[in-house]
């Protein structure tokens, strides 16, 4: 075999906590006493000695809040060497958190950095409109964030102008928790946002801030496990 056919695939030696290897893996430079909690199964490679802990006490004092009834999907990963994880071919983003705050949608949380505050909260305004994910993981502190999205996302830095940004919430991945939001009903915009009949539902942000929006309708159930 010509080796030199795969030099394009080699991991290169880790410039972050967190980085994208490709679009749609991420991977983590571990280190003892810098933990990480990712999403149950998304490890598909490692370098070194790293262990796994499923369902770890942080994640069980959490558990009811999840509202799966599949249990907490989050593992706890230490060790020393380099973590890949992935998760069905979704692409990846890496955020570096510096004393910022970010609220995700819990089917897009691929790992993050242990030593973060996070914890289940319900998403104030959206009940009423659009009727679902209500529950979010808000993350805070100075740390690293991989989400992950159907396909490239978009990230739209809310404070460029005055007007605000609307968004399907059904395509909504994380949002900078101190953007100020309200929902919106149109009926001349049904047969555009969504795929359903009658009513549209849109979350509009405002403020200093960023949304990250992924091309793609996500209907199921938020906080599910990986499975």
């Amino acid at each position: 075999m010509n080796q030199q056919q795969l030099s394009g695939y080699v991991p290169t030696p880790p410039a972050a906590r967190m980085e994208n290897h490709g679009s749609a893996m991420v991977k983590i430079a571990m280190q003892s006493g810098q933990d990480v909690f990712a999403r149950t199964g998304s490890m598909v490679a490692y370098e070194g000695f790293v262990q796994y802990e499923p369902n770890p006490p942080a994640v069980r004092q959490m558990a009811s809040q999840w509202l799966t009834g599949e249990g907490a999907p989050l593992m706890k990963c230490t060790g020393d060497g380099l973590l890949y994880l992935a998760d069905y071919g979704a692409d990846v983003v890496c955020i570096n958190l510096n004393g910022d705050s970010l609220s995700v949608n819990g089917t897009n949380l691929l790992a993050f950095d242990a030593h973060l505050q996070w914890g289940v909260q319900r998403v104030k305004g959206m009940a009423k409109f659009a009727g679902q994910g209500l529950f979010n993981v808000g993350i805070s502190g100075t740390g690293w964030v991989a989400l992950t999205s159907r396909g490239t996302p978009i990230v739209v830095d809310c404070g460029r102008g005055e007007d605000e940004t609307y968004v399907d919430p059904d395509a909504l991945v994380a949002w900078s928790t101190h953007l100020k939001m309200k929902g919106k009903r149109s009926f001349k915009a049904s047969s555009m946002i969504g795929r359903g009949s009658g009513e549209a539902y849109q979350l509009g942000f405002s403020g200093q801030g960023f949304v990250v929006v992924q091309p793609s309708e996500d209907s199921t159930d938020r906080l599910r496990a990986r499975g």
